[in-house]
Order: C-alpha cells, then structure tokens, then sequence
C-alpha cells in the first residue's frame, strides 16, 4: 500500500501521538509498504523510518506546534497518490487533509486521540472549549473511518453524533518494558537513590501539565514508607512543586528509551491522576514493567487496570480513595507483586506488531468502502 500520514505532532515532540505514528511507520517499513509523513515544522528530521518528512507551516501554542492548513498540501497528496490517508489526531492540518483526500476520493482514515477539548477546559480556555469540540465534531464526520482508542473515547464520539467509528489501541514494547529491569544495575542504582531505607517508590510518567493534575498527589502527605518519584516535565511544574512542597518527592525529569524503563524497574507502583486520558500508554508501559497501577475510573484507564486485578481504579478526585489505594499497596509487598504480574499478563498480547496489523485491515475497510459515506 501507499501510506500517506498527516500528523498534528511529531519528532522532536514525544507524546503519545508521536509516539504512536512512529510505531505505525516502522511497522509499515516492516511490512514492505510505501509511505510519506506530513507534519507542522518544528525542526522535525527529514526522513523517518527510511520515509520522508515534509514539514507545513505551524504556530506555537502553549509548547505545541500547531500545524496550519497549507495550500501546498493539495499538491503533496495528489503527487504522492496514496491508496489511503492516515490522519493522525486530526485538528486544523488534519482536517484539512481529511477534505482534500474525500475531494480526490482517497479513502480516510482518522485516528482519534488527543482530547483538544479537556485539554482547553484543563488550561482554562473555556471559551475554546466548545469551538475545539466543534471542530473536533466536524473533522471526524468527514472521515471515512475514525478509530478510538479506547471505551470512553468510543462513548463520547458516538454520544456527539459521529459516525463510522472502531476500535483500535495502542501497542506496547514487551522488551523494552519488562519486569527483569528491576534486576539489572541501572535499576537497583537508582531504587538506592530514591529508597534508601526500603520506601514504597511510587512512580509517574508524562507530562507535568494541568490536564494531568498532579497536584493531587498532595493526597499522599503523610503516607509513612513512601517515596514519590515523577519522570516528565511541562508547563505545570511550578505549580505541582508548591503542591507537593514537604513532601519526599524526586524529580527525574525527561527519560527515554533505557533510561525511562529503568525508571519503571525502580517503581514499586505506577500512579496516573489526570482523568482525561483518551487512552494511558503509561499504563500500559508500568503494567509491562510488573507494577501495580493506580488510576482514574474515568476514561482510557478504565480499559487498562481491571480494579482489583493489576491495580485500582479510584473515583476522579477523590483523594482519600487515592490514598487508601496506595497506602495498601505501600504495605503489601505480596499484594504489589501479585497485580504486577497481572498486569504483566494483561498486555501480553498488545505488542506494537500485532497491534499495527490491525491497521491495515482498517485500511482495507474503508479502501473498499465497506464504510457508508457521507458528505
């Protein structure tokens, strides 16, 4: 197949979307398929996965680039003549490029998964909220096929009137992510640093900004034997530092790569607070890590932690379930190990490589338009 991604985001951003895309072209490499990326400029390289990178005009908003529509994107698309277009969190560039391939009768398929409207509502753009849900409304009724990551996220769209909706999640590296890290050196270095006198580590990942509410960890004062470790940074970093202030809390900023799963390894519990999540490929990661998880019932989470399980899920902003939660993971190593190995089981079969060949059937699916459409 001829591939032709259209992405909100990408390299040098990581967060999910990127992420996801990446995954997404290296399996298409693996497959032996043809592709293109188009993405809004931000210095992005020019190839990935041995594709090319072509970078559109963007804005800066808040950390993002936004990517504009770009009257040369008509061009790209028809030049490049691909067999289906893979939009990915699909906004202004993406909506774009939704209309343009629906004009030359390429088939669409739009992934949803960035909740643009939460994420306005979170940073205290009210008034964007609504024209952001509007948007978002409008984009994915043009598309021939939307895929949503998740439960919550299929009840939303379908609640909002959009039509032509499957499911398709997220993969995850099994290998990289994996409970022997915590044997391993870098692991046990670095658990010294944070647990000098046997705390119960209590580990985030993503990033520090307000639609993650961190600042609910505040819950957590007092909790005895813990320790609270976060990976990330962001634009709510100053705000969670004074929530958090007292408090035994490590900051490890950015990780990747070796350095991220080796923060994994040196957890003994993965906590999630945000309760907008389209999906939670952290959660995944801790679980493929060996740790227990604690999270929102509200969202992509409820997919991922069977309550009880491999983790609990607590009511959204309830601080005193959330401290319940990990004071009885804090005092229950058998209990920690015994979810950690659940979840382990549980994303067993969510490798990035099965998970991408879903893909093309979705691909298949709206090519020979087994979808109905409509204008």
């Amino acid at each position: 197949m001829r591939i032709l991604v259209v992405t909100e985001s990408f390299l040098p951003t990581v967060n999910g979307v990127t992420n996801s895309v990446c995954k997404a072209l290296e399996h298409f490499r693996l497959r032996g398929h043809e592709a293109m990326v188009v993405v809004p400029s931000a210095g992005s390289p020019s190839h990935y996965a041995g594709y090319p990178v072509v970078e559109v005009p963007a804005v800066g908003y808040r950390q993002f680039q936004v990517g504009l529509p770009s009257p040369g994107l008509g061009a790209i698309i028809a030049d490049f003549s691909p067999d289906v277009l893979h939009v990915a969190s699909p906004f202004l560039l993406g909506a774009q490029a939704i209309g343009i391939g629906h004009g030359l009768g390429i088939p669409t398929v739009a992934i949803f998964q960035t909740d643009v409207a939460g994420y306005a509502r979170s940073n205290g753009l009210g008034a964007a909220t609504k024209v952001a849900w509007k948007i978002i409304k409008q984009v994915h009724r043009k598309a021939d096929l939307t895929l949503v990551p998740s439960t919550a996220s299929m009840n939303d769209l379908e609640k909002a009137g959009i039509p032509r909706l499957a499911r398709w999640g997220r993969g995850v590296d099994l290998t990289t992510y994996h409970p022997r890290n915590r044997a391993m050196d870098a692991a046990a270095d670095l658990r010294r640093t944070l647990a000098p006198n046997g705390e119960t580590v209590v580990g985030y990942v993503g990033r520090i900004a307000p639609e993650k509410q961190l600042e609910r960890l505040a819950a957590l004062r007092g909790v005895p034997g813990v320790h609270i470790a976060l990976v990330g940074d962001g634009p709510a970093t100053p705000a969670v530092k004074t929530a958090l202030r007292g408090m035994p809390v490590t900051w490890l900023g950015v990780l990747r790569g070796t350095e991220l799963a080796t923060a994994y390894a040196a957890f003994d519990v993965f906590v999630h607070t945000g309760d907008e999540e389209t999906f939670g490929q952290t959660i995944q990661e801790a679980h493929a890590s060996g740790l227990p998880v604690v999270a929102p019932r509200s969202g992509g989470p409820i997919d991922l932690v069977e309550d009880g399980v491999d983790g609990y899920l607590v009511m959204p902003g309830d601080g005193k379930e959330l401290r319940r939660s990990i004071e009885l993971l804090a005092r229950d190593p058998a209990l920690r190990l015994r979810m950690g190995e659940a979840g382990r089981r549980a994303v067993l079969g969510r490798s990035w490589e099965r998970v991408c060949d879903e893909l093309f059937a979705h691909y298949a699916a709206a090519a020979a338009s087994t979808v109905t459409k409509v204008s």
